[in-house]
């Protein structure tokens, strides 16, 4: 089955602009109750993550008992003038993220509405975003929602005309050609989101393309609503659903290409479950490729797959030092990896609330085995470290000990940094560290090796890899990031910042591992272990979001960077 993602789907700019802005006063404001005129998008999952970080939505100032220590947000859809005045001589700090084009059909309003004309908003007459508009018109504009409201108008003499910005193009234009039958000389603003009329135009083009639609967003979110309706118009089945486990009841056998796109209000992370969810459930014309793909998937969610990366990432640093080759410290750097993995994840997994990725559901529904996987991978692999030497059993068990106590709580209530997870960047920093070390340092101590310059080039090639790998996926889960509170690199510098690290940081390896040839420190494997760093470039187009792929899939080939050095490795072997 094809699967196709709309360019378009999730938030919107004025959504995003006033999500950041909520989550950057939570993260920096300490004292003040932090409070939303209203839900703050129409999405219940984010509304609900929005509340476990201490941010409530209000529909009256009257419930902000202590006004002085409250900070009010006005969300995207903007407010009237007078209750803007109302919550000013109140007290309450306000912020205000009223989306800029919003902002511009606000000021519309207000200069023509000074003018004398007869301010007309189509648009929903219940939509917060249309209440706030009609403020600007000093209560004497006109809402109109429908053709027969626009029917029943009388010739009037100044007529200025704006659309609620997420109206459907179509729509306005019939309830503009309806009022100039009365009032040729009316002025007409074309105030629809860009953003909208290109979402809209795009589930119409979906449409006739696929055989099937999802629309992803909150039933109570009018642009979703309306992407379902068009796509209906299309005569194509069309479901509207806010969560992947309404996927569950939906037969999906008959169809043999899904579209899915979103409302301006869905988050990634919602998204992206449903398209997860679509490609577990789909039926393969191909069953034999259907059942390797469905294996592979199966390996990135179990973590068996990153177990096999780090195999292949300690081959390669053996052979890039020149030592021989020991199966045990392959199997040594594979189940520590499965282990930490696996720990770290069912630790976090208590803490991401309603944000799961593709792998959440099946840790949770079987942590017991999980937990004792990890266990037993932990055990045989410091079995294996003290069957080498004493002091790589050493080493190993205070990585395990420090693992551990990553999630750990270690310091008071009061401390800004109260676990080694909360500092900035650290789970990048420390699991290309704990790869480095396993995969790199280990099986050289294991030789009786002390540190040299071939040492060093394998551990900062491992370092590398999985350092840019941690922060691509950062990249991709900015927004629940954000949501959950979480100092990733890209929350804290932004993705563009993000990537060209990522790059600048690619091409200091690459260049690495060139010198380490003509300096003597590796053999012509250096120019083979080129391959996965060409690889890592071409996944640099998956951070966007937009390759239209799964979550799952986009992790399996993050984690293929590493399968790719084992793939060089051998190449490299076959060749020499």
């Amino acid at each position: 089955m094809e699967i196709k993602l709309a360019k378009t789907a999730g938030f919107c700019m004025g959504v995003r602009r006033a999500v950041d802005t909520v989550l950057d006063v939570a993260q920096h404001e300490t004292t003040r109750k932090i409070y939303t005129y209203g839900p703050l998008i129409h999405n219940p999952q984010t509304i609900e993550l929005l509340k476990k970080r201490g941010i409530t939505a209000i529909s009256s100032l009257d419930e902000i008992k202590n006004r002085e220590n409250a900070i009010l947000i006005i969300r995207a859809h903007g407010i009237a003038p007078d209750e803007r005045k109302k919550i000013k001589e109140s007290g309450v700090r306000i912020i205000d993220a009223t989306c800029p084009k919003v902002g511009y059909v606000q000021a519309i309003i207000k200069k023509h509405t000074a003018l004398n004309y007869t301010v007309i908003i189509a648009g929903d007459r219940e939509h917060p975003e249309v209440d706030g508009l009609w403020g600007y018109t000093q209560n004497r504009g006109i809402i109109v929602s429908t053709l027969e409201d626009a029917e029943e108008l009388p010739p009037m003499d100044k007529v200025c005309i704006v659309a609620q910005t997420t109206q459907n193009a179509d729509h306005y234009e019939r309830i503009v050609q309806k009022i100039k039958e009365k009032n040729p000389q009316v002025v007409v603003f074309n105030t629809i989101c860009s953003s909208t009329e290109r979402r809209q135009e795009e589930i119409i083009a979906l449409a006739r393309e696929m055989d099937a639609l999802f629309v992803v967003g909150g039933k109570n979110s009018a642009n979703t609503c309306r992407l379902v309706a068009l796509a209906k118009k299309q005569n194509v089945p069309a479901f509207h659903i806010e969560t992947a486990e309404e996927i569950r009841n939906i037969d999906l056998g008959s169809y043999r290409s899904v579209g899915v796109s979103a409302g301006a209000s869905t988050p990634n992370w919602i998204i992206d479950q449903v398209m997860d969810s679509i490609a577990e459930n789909q039926i393969s014309p191909n069953p034999r490729l259907a059942k390797i793909l469905k294996f592979w998937i199966w390996a990135v969610r179990t973590d068996f797959y990153s177990a096999l990366g780090a195999g292949c990432l300690a081959w390669a640093c053996m052979l890039l030092q020149q030592i021989p080759v020991r199966f045990s410290s392959i199997a040594l750097a594979s189940l520590f990896v499965y282990a930490m993995h696996v720990l770290n994840r069912l630790m976090s997994s208590k803490q991401s609330g309603l944000i799961g990725s593709f792998r959440e559901k099946s840790y949770l529904r079987h942590k017991n085995k999980y937990f004792l996987a990890a266990m037993i991978s932990l055990v045989i692999a410091l079995l294996l470290s003290l069957a080498d030497s004493l002091l790589s059993f050493w080493v190993l068990f205070f990585m395990s000990l420090a693992g551990g106590l990553y999630n750990m709580k270690i310091l008071p209530d009061g401390w800004r940094f109260q676990r080694l997870k909360d500092i900035p960047g650290s789970k990048n920093l420390s699991t290309a560290l704990a790869w480095g070390m396993v995969t790199a340092v280990l099986p050289s101590l294991n030789d009786s090796q002390n540190f040299n310059p071939k040492m060093a080039v394998a551990f900062i090639f491992t370092f590398i890899l999985v350092f840019i790998r941690s922060a691509m996926s950062d990249i991709m889960d900015i927004q629940s990031d954000k949501l959950l509170g979480r100092e990733t690199i890209p929350v804290l510098i932004g993705k563009e910042k993000t990537q060209t690290l990522l790059k600048v940081i690619l091409l200091i390896l690459l260049c690495i591992l060139l010198i380490s040839f003509w300096a003597g420190w590796s053999s012509t494997i250096s120019f083979f272990l080129i391959i996965p760093l060409l690889y890592i470039w071409i996944c640099f187009r998956l951070c966007d979001r937009r390759s239209g792929l799964s979550g799952a899939t986009i992790e399996g080939l993050l984690e293929t960077i590493y399968i790719i050095a084992g793939f060089a490795v051998l190449c490299w072997l076959v060749l020499g």
